[in-house]
């Protein structure tokens, strides 16, 4: 059965059309959140990682420091 194409075909087109983008926006504000949220998770992994990179070295140097007051002096 062939419809006939008349302006409430049209019409009937162009809602089905104006629904289809409104739900490809709202599919884009949801992964623009989520890759935002990952953005924001990532730079304060990097963060996180820097710290306990410091603590490390600062924990490094003091059982160094340990080590060389504990060894005995040579003759």
């Amino acid at each position: 059965m062939v419809e006939k194409i008349d302006l409430e075909f049209l019409a009937r087109q162009l809602d089905r059309l104006i629904a289809g983008l409104a739900d490809l926006k709202d599919d884009m504000a949801v992964l623009k959140a989520r890759l935002g949220r990952l953005e924001a998770t990532s730079n304060m992994l990097a963060v996180e990682i820097r710290a306990m990179h410091n603590r490390h070295q600062r924990l490094s140097k003091r059982s160094d420091g340990l080590e060389d007051r504990d060894q005995p002096e040579a003759p």
